[in-house]
């Protein structure tokens, strides 16, 4: 029997053990910030992710009867499983802009419903947790972990510790680690040690799954065990793989291990009682968030006053409160098209129309090696079609119908009855990510596709500070309809994740309805930009620019293969040189990429001085501690560092580029993002073009691994050159105009008036440090921060930004001027229209506000 057997709340028992419940805040957090549509308090914070959270934890005291609780947060990204390895969460995506002012308020909602939050720092709250839980069970006590992380699995026991799952509302025990690892949980460690977790960048044995995993430690017992017997594995290649990667298992098993012991904890098992009843501030939080529903809700079923609510809705009703009345209609027509005729009539409509919506459906995300599956059009709200063109028999891998009386046309065929209406400049075309849409029409013929519009794009240029703009999104948020996922479509493919295998019945549904809603958002959007003045900005910034990008996307990159692999073949042989070097100045061997290692051989083995310790107890082995060491002489620490940085260029770049290169082109197809950052800037991935480093020899070489076709020459924009003649420009800078008219060098200029310097006696180090200055001021750095960068002292670094200040006095008038102006709309705009939403800008919390 787990802690927690059954879903419905056990009843008290004065002389049953005391039973505490652990919450996983991120996973609240998370989980509320990704099912739930943004929401904004009056002065334009998002408060949607806390909005959630508030009510899971109004769920969880209303169904869960416990007499102690604690809600468990994360107290920072570095921890010491950092110090352990290096690269660990290093692929985490960056944190959404919009959830990161959204964690201190859900650490006020904690204590407004008068619940201990705990926290540690240097430790996960997965170890917060697993200390908690194993103090607790030790006293008899039980436990309730209120988490789907697997990670916390390894925690549970026949006794005392038990999971509850808050999304699925029912319990993990025993049974269900066996059907998740094909172990009990005390072997889950040793599982996750040889499987890894890309996650968290936990590197395991590369090619052992779970299920090879649990075959090896059900056979020998433990990782130790078997690292100590790999003779007996009867597999060559696996034998050989384990072989290989000892080192990768052993501390794959150190980084997955959670922390059991942790002393003191940070409030006494004692002190996290259940509370009465909320806090006396809990009314005032909710209606300065705006949370009136929920507040309403609480006050009428007596929660504020300490009683238990008096109806329990699942979870599912309870976060669409707030949701607004569905604006999708109740019935919708959606017809499949499977032949010519059919086809035509759609093609008619379109074009008397003048405006059609459509989308693509395709084997891959990736559009420039995906093949088409089919289209579907819309002409009118819940008017829709789709037009099967690659869907496979069953079985067969063919073009042939999924049962007799079912047919599609062909690619071909479909694709040159819709080209006079996709190339139609009479007609407007509406596509969500049409960027995609086009890619894949353009590799099929379809050159121009004139006039476009891009739902996603114009749902950017008006809410550029939410980071989620995708189809399923907007429809939760603008119309409160849950479309139809990927992942529930697929599921009728019979085990394969193609979506040629989808029953046309199904793909239908699916298809016809993401046409339908983004006919729907266009007429929603374009009213928007005309009533808050921001179509001119579309039309003449974000619009043109999709044709841009697409144009660049298919044109892709040129790599010279063989220069990539001359550059791996000399950076390997470097790091084979450096490692020696280590190892003979160590005098061991041990795991470079084990910041933990390397900080017991430099400063305890070697007895280098000045190591400093993090709160955890390891050595400090950061870029910054290597680089100082190394400018003091150690030549372990200069060799380490060079490595570090080879070990870099080949994993991202010299290896990755030639597995990111299309087949068919030869070429390099980036995606460029044009609606993820709040200012506007582009990001590129698949690969990242925009951070191929520059400033080192190597780096460079990198550089020159891209090529121009014959006939054609690559050009290099110096960017931070463009953005201070902007900066002289919008603030109307007389000195910094005049100089850039002259063709004279602006930050030797700049260390001339600062330093007080004849021009022509200006060095390369005056020049370097005025170049700081020059970019770092106009981006708000600090005199802390600019004593940092120059390494001189704070007072020396206030009194240089003092003297730019006076030398360039329009500088500060005008960021003051911004400032104030973005404090009286709540946005920053740029001189061409778009509009920067800068929630927190006018918040009492002084932090909160400085960061604005």
């Amino acid at each position: 029997m787990t802690a927690l057997a059954q879903t419905q709340p056990p009843q008290t028992d004065s002389t049953a053990a005391p039973h505490l419940l652990l919450v996983d805040a991120s996973g609240f957090i998370f989980r509320a910030f990704y099912s739930l549509p943004p929401l904004t308090r009056a002065d334009g914070t998002p408060v949607g992710a806390v909005y959630g959270f508030c009510n899971m934890l109004v769920k969880l005291l209303t169904d869960m009867h416990a007499d102690h609780i604690a809600v468990v947060f994360d107290a920072g990204r570095y921890t010491f499983r950092n110090e352990l390895y290096s690269g660990y969460k290093s692929n985490r995506p960056e944190t959404p802009p919009e959830l990161i002012p959204q964690f201190p308020l859900v650490r006020e909602a904690t204590k407004a419903f008068n619940l201990p939050a705990v926290e540690l720092e240097g430790f996960e709250a997965d170890d917060v947790m697993a200390s908690y839980a194993c103090a607790a069970a030790k006293q008899g006590w039980k436990v309730t972990l209120v988490s789907s992380d697997k990670d916390l699995m390894q925690l549970l026991t026949e006794s005392h510790i038990g999971m509850y799952d808050p999304v699925k509302q029912k319990p993990i025990g025993t049974a269900e680690v066996m059907d998740k690892f094909g172990v009990a949980p005390d072997k889950v460690i040793e599982v996750q040690s040889l499987i890894g977790d890309s996650t968290d960048a936990v590197p395991g044995v590369p090619g052992i799954g779970p299920k090879t995993a649990a075959e090896l430690i059900n056979q020998f017992g433990t990782l130790e065990n078997l690292l100590s017997r790999l003779d007996e594995v009867p597999q060559p290649k696996r034998r050989e793989t384990l072989k290989a990667n000892i080192d990768n298992a052993r501390i794959s098993h150190q980084l997955v291990t959670l922390k059991t012991d942790i002393q003191p904890l940070p409030q006494p098992l004692e002190e996290l009682k259940r509370p009465e009843k909320p806090a006396e501030h809990l009314e005032a939080f909710l209606k300065e968030n705006r949370f009136n529903s929920l507040l309403t809700r609480l006050t009428n079923n007596g929660f504020m006053q300490g009683q238990a609510l008096a109806s329990k809705p699942t979870l599912a009703a309870v976060e669409a409160v707030e949701q607004p009345v569905s604006a999708a209609a109740a019935v919708v027509n959606y017809t499949l098209v499977q032949d010519e005729a059919t086809l035509m009539q759609w093609i008619a409509r379109a074009v008397a129309k003048g405006m059609v919506a459509f989308d693509t459906e395709t084997t891959s995300l990736d559009a420039m090696r995906a093949e088409l599956v089919g289209i579907s059009l819309a002409v009118d709200e819940g008017e829709a079609c789709y037009i099967p063109v690659g869907h496979r028999g069953k079985g067969e891998g063919t073009l042939l119908a999924m049962e007799p009386a079912v047919h599609q046309l062909t690619p071909a065929k479909a694709i040159a009855l819709l080209k006079p209406l996709f190339e139609n400049p009479a007609v407007l075309k509406i596509a969500h990510n049409m960027k995609y849409d086009w890619l894949m029409l353009k590799r099929y013929g379809v050159e121009h596709l004139h006039p476009v519009a891009d739902t996603m794009v114009m749902s950017y240029a008006l809410d550029n500070i939410s980071a989620r703009h995708g189809l399923d999104d907007l429809c939760q948020q603008h119309f409160g309809h849950t479309n139809i996922t990927f992942e529930q479509v697929i599921k009728n493919a019979e085990g394969s994740q193609n979506f040629a295998d989808v029953p046309l019945d199904k793909a239908l549904a699916y298809a016809a309805e993401d046409a339908d809603m983004a006919w729907r958002l266009y007429h929603l959007f374009d009213k928007r930009l005309q009533a808050e003045h921001m179509n001119r900005f579309y039309e003449s910034c974000e619009r043109p620019l999709v044709e841009v990008l697409t144009s660049m996307e298919y044109r892709g990159a040129g790599v010279d293969l063989a220069r990539l692999k001359e550059l791996t073949e000399d950076f390997k042989k470097r790091m084979q040189v450096l490692e020696s070097s280590i190892y003979q100045q160590a005098g061991q061997t041990f795991l470079l990429s084990s910041p933990k290692q390397l900080g017991e051989i430099l400063f305890d083995k070697l007895g280098i001085p000045g190591g400093k310790k993090t709160k955890t107890g390891a050595y400090q082995t950061g870029a910054d501690i290597l680089e100082d060491l190394a400018s003091q002489g150690h030549v372990i620490a200069s060799d380490i560092v060079a490595w570090r940085q080879l070990s870099k260029l080949c994993n991202t770049y010299t290896e990755a580029l030639p597995q990111q290169i299309n087949p068919k082109t030869g070429r390099v197809h980036t995606s460029y993002n044009m609606s993820v950052t709040s200012t506007g800037r582009l990001s590129s991935n698949n690969p990242n073009l925009q951070n191929i480093p520059i400033r080192t020899e190597d780096g460079k070489a990198i550089r020159s691994a891209f090529v121009a076709a014959p006939g054609y020459m690559l050009i290099s924009a110096d960017y931070s050159q463009i953005e201070l003649r902007l900066l002289a420009h919008m603030a109307n800078i007389g000195p910094l105009k005049e100089a850039f008219k002259r063709n004279e060098d602006i930050h030797r200029l700049t260390a001339s008036q600062i330093f007080n310097v004849p021009l022509e006696q200006v060095d390369g180090n005056l020049r370097r440090n005025a170049k700081m200055i020059n970019f770092g001021i106009i981006y708000g750095m600090s005199a802390f921060g600019l004593s940092e960068r120059l390494g001189i002292g704070r007072k020396e670094a206030a009194e240089f930004i003092e003297a730019y200040f006076r030398q360039y006095p329009g500088i500060k008038h005008y960021m003051e001027a911004t400032i104030a102006d973005t404090r009286a709309k709540g946005y920053a705009s740029t001189v061409y229209g778009r509009r920067c939403y800068v929630p927190g800008i006018n918040d009492r919390n002084g932090s909160i506000r400085t960061n604005a």
